[in-house]
């Protein structure tokens, strides 16, 4: 049990600026996956594109950040290295994995639909504050928490992948403006909620509701700007240059 009776979550306990660099995460069921991973992209790395092997490199690179680093034992301490945690499983490992796969078929509307409104219920079912400290005080309530959240986004963006461009960026300019509205609400509530953080963060230098704050600026601006960019670039691909323009220019 952590501090007052509280129950010690899985990326260990919460750490001082002291502890933070001992703090990692060697757990078997972690370390096997991604090792097993690792020796999946050696052995394939001959026979598929470089760019898969890239993708499916540095999706390994991110969970290990995530899962390994001190980065994990920091989100026990912070709600705000809670959500750039998170934010490295749906806004970066999510995408590369689904890079590193093979191109999906074309998707209609209704389906990249699902996918967004799905990501979106899971997302903010977890930063529900009963739902976030029953997954931080149980190990396998925290599996569920995290599988469900990089799954969804998963299927987030490979539905993205699939889409045409215009079902694609108005897919992304949603889940940009959910996922604003999220970390709005974090920033402007009048008070913290989330428990298992209250006796945490002063270690920090942050009282809990700064931390959670903080929380929602990472996830207002950060992270929706993922969502934005990538839906200016498929805009951007899709319209093109101007024909008139490329006649223009110099052989």
């Amino acid at each position: 049990m952590g501090p007052a009776g509280q129950a010690i979550p899985y990326c260990g306990p919460p750490p001082t600026s002291a502890e933070l660099f001992a703090q990692w995460n060697l757990d078997p069921l972690i370390l096997g996956p991604l090792l097993l991973g690792l020796a999946v992209v050696a052995v394939t790395a001959r026979r598929l594109p470089a760019s898969r092997i890239r993708a499916a490199g540095l999706a390994l690179f991110t969970l290990a950040i995530a899962f390994v680093s001190p980065m994990c034992a920091l989100s026990s301490a912070l709600f705000a290295a809670r959500t750039v945690h998170h934010i490295l499983l749906i806004c970066v490992a999510a995408p590369l994995i689904v890079l590193a796969l093979p191109r999906p078929p074309r998707q209609g509307f209704p389906v990249v639909l699902i996918a967004t409104v799905l990501q979106a219920a899971v997302l903010w079912f977890w930063h529900a504050p009963a739902l976030y400290e029953a997954a931080l005080s149980n190990h396998g309530v925290y599996a569920v928490m995290e599988i469900t959240l990089l799954a969804s986004a998963v299927l987030f963006w490979g539905a993205i992948r699939a889409a045409t461009p215009p079902t694609a960026a108005l897919a992304l300019v949603l889940t940009m403006v959910q996922t604003g509205m999220l970390g709005a609400l974090l920033v402007f509530a009048g008070s913290a909620v989330y428990g298992p953080h209250l006796l945490t963060t002063a270690a920090w230098g942050l009282t809990p509701l700064q931390d959670q704050q903080l929380a929602g600026l990472i996830m207002w601006a950060p992270a929706a700007g993922v969502y934005l960019a990538t839906a200016l670039v498929l805009v951007a691909r899709w319209i093109g240059p101007d024909p008139a323009v490329v006649e223009r220019q110099p052989a």
